[in-house]
């Protein structure tokens, strides 16, 4: 059976030689980029619509929902690309022009080769994406590995990219000549490069020491120059916070090692609230304290864990309270700060107007002697 399916391919070989004998270059070299490119587009045709219809089948997440997701466009590449490769043996092209041909396509299929790596990186990371999924509630372990995730995959395609690089240039006789002069003179280049790129050696060793220490998580909040924002990218040499307002803080990735700053995720997202009210001293304390209460029962983003409130300082001419309540985030803490605070100064003015924060004035009447 070997034998015989080895005949015919010698046979199918024999029969395309005599056949582009008998044509013009140009029109034989034509009709192998067409059938190239029809067997190409003629196996995705028929692979995709297979691995459409499995991912149809699964609801949430599928694997070959990422896989044509990622894949679907390089495969239209690739794939005629190398049957081309394959047919090149059988074109009729001069030494030269076979050996510039050769060349570029062996330069392009290490392109593609590259890129289906990095599509097969992603489909990998969308799998881990859905394992360890940030949207529930209590997310600290899946944000701390999805730091790691983020930044590997970053870590991982650069190295890619840089030996793609390396070997397209490797190909070129010229390229290594041009190489071996280089390593002659690696001595003061090395010194020179390395102070010209100390920063950025620090910037991506910074990086390694907060992708597994982790300072800083993706999703984390933060207060950093004053601001207040969540960490939206962790890449190789810096950091982008995504402010309250939509603005985009970008800062050096060293920053979170040598530089101060308040992380209000690292070890929980709860976070205790707090409400200042400054009233009269004749205000009703313990009414204020019912009412708070009140105010907290019936508002769902209250977790039921803290709620205080407690005369904290008095002044000349103002009693300071605080209300104290818990959340299970600092968004939540926020939204809720805010209606107690409205509805706390809603009650006072409704129900003990004489005890707002006043300035008392004493006037004695001077008797005429």
């Amino acid at each position: 059976m070997v034998v015989s399916i080895k005949s015919l391919s010698n046979m199918m070989t024999e029969n395309l030689v005599h056949l582009s004998q008998t044509m013009p270059s140009w029109l034989w070299n034509f009709i192998l980029i067409l059938l190239s490119i029809f067997l190409g587009f003629l196996i995705k045709a028929l692979l995709i619509p297979l691995v459409r219809k499995a991912a149809v089948a699964q609801t949430s997440y599928s694997l070959f929902r990422s896989f044509v997701k990622h894949f679907n466009q390089i495969l239209s590449v690739f794939i005629p690309l190398l049957f081309f490769n394959g047919l090149l043996p059988i074109a009729r092209l001069n030494s030269t022009t076979h050996q510039i041909v050769s060349t570029a396509t062996e330069i392009f299929l290490i392109v593609c080769f590259a890129i289906i790596l990095i599509r097969a990186i992603k489909v990998f990371e969308d799998y881990l994406y859905h394992r360890f999924d940030v949207n529930k509630e209590n997310n600290l372990r899946e944000r701390k590995i999805r730091t790691q995730i983020v930044f590997i995959r970053k870590l991982v395609i650069t190295i890619i990219i840089i030996v793609t690089l390396a070997i397209i240039l490797l190909s070129f006789e010229s390229m290594r000549k041009v190489g071996a002069g280089l390593l002659t003179g690696v001595g003061i280049g090395g010194i020179i490069i390395g102070f010209a790129a100390q920063k950025s050696l620090g910037n991506l060793l910074a990086g390694f020491q907060i992708a597994f220490t982790q300072p800083i998580r993706m999703d984390d909040v933060l207060i950093v120059e004053g601001e207040w924002g969540r960490v939206e990218e962790i890449n190789l040499t810096y950091v982008v916070v995504n402010i309250w307002d939509k603005r985009r803080l970008v800062l050096p990735i060293n920053y979170f090692i040598e530089k101060p700053f308040q992380n209000w995720t690292r070890t929980t997202a709860e976070i205790l609230g707090t409400v200042f009210i400054y009233t009269d001293f004749t205000v009703p304390v313990q009414q204020l304290r019912d009412k708070l209460t009140e105010l907290l029962e019936g508002h769902p983003l209250w977790d039921r864990k803290v709620n205080v409130l407690q005369v904290t300082d008095l002044k000349e001419r103002t009693m300071e309270i605080r209300c104290l309540m818990s959340c299970r985030n600092s968004g939540q803490a926020f939204d809720l700060r805010c209606f107690v605070r409205e509805q706390m100064i809603d009650y006072i003015r409704t129900q003990f107007p004489e005890s707002l924060s006043k300035t008392r004035v004493a006037y004695a009447q001077q008797q005429d002697e």
